[in-house]
């Protein structure tokens, strides 16, 4: 079984918990796990929030893109932007944890704790950033589109 879709959104709040929503729906009905489900969908609003808030200018109505793949056993999302994407171009180092009691600078870091395999740097070539995520998936007993 395989599923794949991809979402070229304005970078507005109210994408955020499209994204999120459709992810949901999509596994749901696929007969995903409902933990793996709301993991994946807690790391894709994390990474979607990113890029509304660091994808571009201030009031540039660049659009963002969401790819989320269901193959086999395996989900994978990516989320890019048009923005600056991170220093120098390449990869960046993992995210360090910030404060308990901070507002800002969590999002990068839950997506490496809730995903298995993370890759965040900048798209080649174009400029603008990329984070993917991929996390082995577990069925529920009755899925009805279960990987074979």
């Amino acid at each position: 079984m395989s599923i794949w879709w991809s979402l070229h959104l304005r970078r507005d709040a109210a994408s955020v918990p499209l994204a999120r929503r459709l992810l949901l729906g999509t596994m749901e009905t696929a007969g995903v796990d409902p933990d793996i489900s709301y993991d994946l969908s807690v790391a894709l609003s994390e990474a979607c929030a990113n890029a509304v808030e660091h994808g571009g200018d201030a009031g540039s109505s660049e659009p963002y893109r969401v790819t989320a793949y269901l193959d086999g056993e395996r989900c994978r999302i990516e989320v890019a932007d048009e923005g600056p994407g991170f220093p120098s171009g390449g990869r960046r180092a993992p995210a360090r944890p910030a404060h308990a009691e901070a507002e800002h600078g969590r999002g990068l870091c839950l997506i490496q704790e809730l995903a298995d395999h993370v890759h965040i740097g900048s798209a080649p070539g174009r400029g603008g950033a990329v984070v993917s995520f991929d996390k082995i998936l577990k069925w529920r007993k009755d899925a009805p589109l279960v990987a074979v």
